[in-house]
């Protein structure tokens, strides 16, 4: 099976930077994407940013310029760099692996990682 061990959230002042890391390890043959989402309590999960195999990114708007996803493909992990960080950035980051586990049937499957809580001062 497939596991995520995420780390770097954390409590800054707004305007500040974290940076947020994401290793998937187990029975991994590929990982076509990669992912980070953020949900605040009662709401639903909302996407941030999303990174292919090839380096193909996509951003929410609301952290456009702002944030950047990159990845290791080597060490089958990915990173968040979260620079002038705003209140509303309040969440926990939840980290999104879509893989595939055998070249023999090419199957994709997806697991979250159990969260990270990153918290804005003003």
């Amino acid at each position: 099976q497939v596991q995520l061990v995420e780390s770097g959230g954390g409590l800054v002042q707004a305007g500040g930077s974290l940076r947020l890391s994401c290793a998937a390890s187990g029975r991994i043959f590929s990982i076509p994407a990669m992912g980070w989402y953020r949900q605040a309590p009662g709401k639903q999960r909302e996407l941030v940013a999303t990174i292919t195999s090839g380096g193909s990114t996509n951003y929410a708007d609301s952290v456009k310029g702002r944030f950047t996803i990159s990845r290791d493909n080597a060490k089958n992990t990915a990173y968040l760099q979260m620079n002038s960080l705003k209140p509303e950035d309040t969440f926990v980051y939840y980290c999104h692996v879509a893989y595939i586990a055998t070249i023999l049937n090419g199957r994709k499957y997806e697991v979250w990682g159990q969260g990270t809580q990153v918290t804005v001062s003003s």
